[in-house]
């Protein structure tokens, strides 16, 4: 499908710091994974080859359709909450990327809980709001461990906390990235940022400004490699919020 925001991140060169650890969640995820498996917003369905082989059957769900079929996974066609499953249907239940997207994130919980099996898992993953070099409109809230790990504990009877880190070369990155962002923030001082209103300048903002990275920095933009990335205890510096909640 046409990518038409940031938040479906492509395989185009400039996405290629996010899109390496988008990637790395959906390998430690078919490393824990095991018969019947949902996954929660679909996206570009980039992640299904990666799962699906590992599961004894493979739902995924999102309000719009991938532009590739997979045989043998089922799509369905929804907007979230509620999840239109029956209770206790699903081993594993896989969101990335999704949860900061959900204005009922407290129900979107409570429907995963309900849909698992009892000793069922949900792994999640989500920015990590220190590590935000700006507010994205897309975006209804973003979370720190300690949010994150409230709301899933509300409902779920554990909860492993963990986080998403990259190495020298991607931090290298990230500081060019923060330079460049500073860039143009700074000339923000309405503090427009923060209204839910800017999403097509947003867009188009953070597309210019990864491709002018990428032209400043090919070398460097392109060498990123999801083994670059890895999942250990979650800490301030970590990109994203890798969490598994068990019911």
């Amino acid at each position: 499908a046409k990518i038409t925001t940031a938040e479906r991140v492509s395989r185009e060169a400039s996405d290629n710091f996010v899109f390496q650890r988008s990637l790395l969640a959906y390998h430690a995820a078919a490393q824990r994974i095991s018969g019947d498996v949902l996954e929660i917003g679909t996206g570009a369905g980039y992640g299904i080859e990666v799962v699906a082989p590992r599961a004894r059957s493979f739902v995924t769900i999102d309000k719009l359709a991938p532009a590739t079929q997979f045989p043998n996974v089922e799509f369905r066609q929804a907007t979230v909450p509620p999840l239109p499953f029956a209770n206790d249907s699903f081993d594993f239940v896989i969101s990335f990327q999704v949860i900061e997207h959900i204005k009922r994130d407290l129900e979107l919980v409570r429907e995963v809980k309900r849909v698992l099996r009892p000793g069922g898992k949900f792994i999640v993953t989500t920015p990590n709001a220190p590590m935000s070099l700006t507010r994205n409109p897309w975006h209804i809230r973003e979370y720190t461990a300690a949010e994150l790990r409230s709301l899933l504990g509300s409902e779920f009877s554990s909860v492993e906390a963990l986080g998403v880190s990259g190495n020298a070369r991607v931090m290298e990155y990230y500081e060019q990235n923060r330079r460049s962002v500073k860039r143009i923030t700074r000339f923000d001082i309405l503090d427009l940022q923060h209204p839910l209103l800017l999403q097509f300048p947003y867009d188009v903002l953070n597309r210019i400004n990864r491709r002018r990275l990428l032209k400043s920095n090919t070398d460097l933009t392109t060498s990123i490699r999801m083994d670059d990335y890895r999942i250990g205890p979650v800490t301030d510096e970590s990109f994203d919020l890798f969490f598994v909640a068990e019911k």
